[in-house]
């Protein structure tokens, strides 16, 4: 007796076609799962067997092989058990072969028989409909897989009796609907901030060219309070960034009743955060912080406070725009193309800031600031110092402009960047922060006046090449705030304030 159902294994983001095959032969009672099956994958065995218990199927007193081929790729996760129940209930002839030939399945069985969501559902619905067959999967799944096209042929039961019930006609399961969660309507307002008119200006134009912003400034000033709005400027996800951000989230297991957003992702991680749970990784890879904030937000609080290993593991995803896990027997890579903001304290304990000094002596600022490495630094475009809110500014009444006039000037920008490189033919590339070295020159040279000062800032302030280009980068972002095709002189010099080189400077003056 054989029957055979197609599934899907996951690497990274990527997921790939896998054939369950079972056969039962005479010989002595054994239940043998091979093909590079995890320590999950060698579990089904016993939920399988409760499972067909639960709708009157007994196993044959005989020996069962339940290859997962190809043999050489590692199989993990439990979403392998009802496809292999479905291999065998068909190798027993309860289920014609006929019936699941035009489908993968995905899911992972309770021992009453039930059908229980797992995650990367939405990249295996992809993946299926790529392979030309439907998808069968946990019903609390369906929503999240029907994202994935419009004509893939969906099967989500709540239980395995009801997929039996189906195949045998006696039973119709709707196809599901896509669903999408509302936007939240209680995000926090730049209204809400008196004051740091430097920093909201810095965190407008890091919003509209989705540029790397540093915040450096005592306890109390706002940091955190500005980079808690930044949501609230950002425009929502264009249709293609929905579906690439959803299937890392998907595949972490964190799409709400199959639900997916159109808002950009705002991940906080804690400063203990390990390098496993920031860039991805683990015994069983997982997609880490900087991974779940793709097309996003990552937000790192107190930055010196991370360790420096882990910080340093940041430049590649913010000089790429994906995070590679290497393994001994394979490799993942995840998409990671985000926007960082971070703040810290000018020193250990926060006093060294303009027109006070540490109690501890400059010793301490040097010491804090030299755990952030100068290559992370190099990557950041902007630098800003934030200083202490006085008295006189919290008795002001509240700004006239709040989130949704800069968010109106944002989006305008974002979409004078995105006509601008779908133009050049750059596919791929939606914002300035993510232009090439080509396009840039193609794109953001500066007038004659603006080159001359880059020129001699460069030589001045000792820009490194990447620095250099980081600049011309934020002046185009500058120009497009104005709505300016060219970028001129002004815009260069706004930007070079932004640039860290600028701040020391002149605290050595």
């Amino acid at each position: 007796m054989y029957g055979q159902i197609s599934t899907l294994a996951f690497i990274g983001i990527e997921a790939r076609p896998v054939e369950v095959q079972v056969r039962v032969t005479p010989g002595a009672a054994a239940f043998a799962i091979v093909g590079l099956p995890d320590k999950a994958v060698a579990e089904s065995r016993e939920r399988v067997r409760n499972a067909l218990h639960a709708v009157g199927l007994g196993l044959p007193f005989k020996h069962i092989t339940v290859n997962l081929a190809p043999a050489d790729l590692p199989k993990e996760g439990s979403h392998f058990d009802l496809p292999i129940v479905l291999a065998m209930m068909s190798a027993m002839e309860a289920i014609a072969p006929d019936a699941i030939a035009n489908y993968a399945a995905i899911g992972e069985l309770a021992l009453d028989g039930s059908i229980r969501a797992v995650p990367g559902t939405l990249p295996a619905a992809i993946g299926a409909n790529q392979m030309g067959k439907g998808l069968i999967c946990s019903a609390a799944s369906g929503p999240e897989a029907a994202w994935a096209s419009e004509d893939l042929d969906i099967l989500a039961a709540p239980h395995l009796l009801s997929l039996v019930n189906h195949f045998k006609g006696t039973q119709t399961l709707s196809r599901p609907k896509p669903n999408i969660l509302p936007a939240q309507t209680s995000l926090a307002d730049l209204r809400d901030i008196k004051g740091q008119e430097t920093a909201k200006r810095a965190l407008e134009i890091a919003a509209a060219g989705s540029h790397n912003l540093l915040m450096i400034g005592p306890p109390g000033s706002g940091k955190s309070m500005l980079a808690s709005r930044m949501p609230s400027i950002l425009p929502p996800l264009s249709p293609e960034e929905i579906l690439e951000v959803s299937m890392v989230h998907s595949l972490a297991g964190e799409l709400v009743g199959g639900k997916l957003t159109i808002e950009r992702p705002f991940r906080s991680p804690h400063h203990s955060a390990s390098m496993a749970s920031l860039v991805g990784g683990g015994s069983r890879p997982r997609p880490g912080e900087v991974s779940l904030a793709h097309h996003g937000v990552l937000f790192l609080d107190e930055l010196p406070e991370f360790q420096p290993n882990v910080l340093d593991a940041l430049r590649q995803p913010l000089e790429a725009g994906e995070t590679v896990i290497a393994r001994a027997n394979h490799r993942i890579s995840y998409p990671s193309r985000i926007q960082l903001i971070a703040a810290m304290n000018p020193c250990k304990c926060g006093g060294a800031s303009p027109g006070e000094s540490c109690r501890r002596g400059p010793r301490c600022a040097a010491d804090y600031q030299a755990r952030v490495s100068g290559p992370l630094l190099d990557r950041i475009d902007l630098q800003i110092e934030v200083p202490a809110i006085s008295a006189a500014d919290l008795v002001l009444p509240p700004p006239s402009e709040g989130s949704d006039d800069v968010r109106a000037r944002v989006t305008a920008a974002r979409e004078r960047q995105r006509s601008r490189f779908a133009a050049l033919g750059a596919k791929g590339i939606r914002t300035n922060a993510d232009c090439s070295t080509t396009l840039l020159e193609k794109t953001a040279t500066p007038d004659e006046a603006g080159v001359a000062l880059l020129r001699h800032a460069a030589e001045t302030l000792g820009l490194s090449a990447r620095g250099f280009h980081r600049t011309m980068k934020v002046a185009r972002t500058i120009a497009d705030l104005e709505g300016s095709e060219t970028v001129g002189r002004a815009h260069v010099a706004e930007a070079l304030s932004y640039r860290g080189e600028t701040m020391r400077q002149s605290r050595a003056a």
